[in-house]
């Protein structure tokens, strides 16, 4: 008889009710867990996040100093908001809570891009977008321009800065993509990046004609200056750089605003 009881208790542990029991049990736990986590640590990933965005927004003009406060670093920054359109500033969207994602399925501050405009393939636009100025005194020393486009398996996301005459390259930073490691994931190498200062967006006639290429550039050509060596290997996501350049440079992103802020030099 005591065996027969034993017996009877360990089924009685083992039946599908206790199993479920336990394993919902545990289910509820680790999710409660994993909530309290996900909320305690959200502050800290918003923070890195604002952190990592600052020091692509630095690099691009050359102002990042690991050995300096990124928000020290960014005091000289002012983000302002610019109406694509007009090329005009405007004061009544708050730049701080500003969200790409949330004003991308917005209609009223965001448009589709009609096909035989959308050589970046971004498919929606923004109708106000962020800009960052590097400011020494009241005078403009850099444009610094969110840019996107596709690549070859990824939307790329980088800054563009401009120096003031709003027509030559400071500089050139990715910060998010998905491209091969070591062909199109090369946009993020600083050799490759470096290879855009003082490469000019613009003719004298303000027609855009930055341009990534294939094959050795002849420097001896005038046209050169417009010219970026594209990534071995890399063909599609280079010309994915290419595209994107040339979309928010031209009439349909930025050029507008560069045209009536900047002083453009011959």
């Amino acid at each position: 008889m005591p065996n027969s009881s034993a017996s009877e208790n360990k089924r009685s542990k083992d039946s599908v009710a206790n199993v479920l029991i336990v394993a919902v049990s545990l289910c509820l736990v680790c999710s409660l867990l994993v909530s309290t986590a996900a909320v305690r640590l959200k502050p800290i990933q918003e923070r890195n996040k604002e952190v990592d965005r600052k020091i692509n927004i630095l690099n691009a003009a050359g102002l990042y100093d690991e050995a300096r406060d990124i928000d020290e670093l960014f005091e000289q920054v002012e983000v302002r908001v610019v109406d694509l359109s007009t090329g005009k500033f405007v004061d009544y969207i708050d730049p701080q809570s500003y969200d790409l994602v949330k004003v991308l399925k917005d209609p009223e501050l965001s448009q589709p891009v009609a096909a035989d405009e959308d050589i970046a393939r971004i498919r929606r636009q923004e109708k106000y977008a962020l800009v960052y100025l590097v400011m020494e005194g009241d005078d403009i020393e850099n444009f610094i321009l969110p840019v996107r486009g596709a690549g070859l398996y990824s939307t790329l996301y980088g800054f563009l800065a401009l120096k003031a005459d709003g027509a030559t390259i400071q500089g050139l930073s990715f910060y998010e993509q998905g491209e091969t490691p070591g062909l199109g994931g090369e946009i993020v190498n600083p050799k490759w990046r470096a290879k855009w200062q003082d490469k000019r967006v613009y003719d004298r006639t303000g027609v855009t004609r930055i341009e990534v290429v294939k094959g050795p550039i002849d420097s001896s050509k005038p046209e050169a200056i417009h010219q970026v060596d594209a990534i071995a290997g890399a063909t599609l996501t280079s010309r994915g750089v290419n595209n994107l350049m040339r979309f928010w440079l031209g009439d349909s992103g930025y050029k507008a605003m560069l045209e009536q802020v900047s002083s453009r030099e011959g």
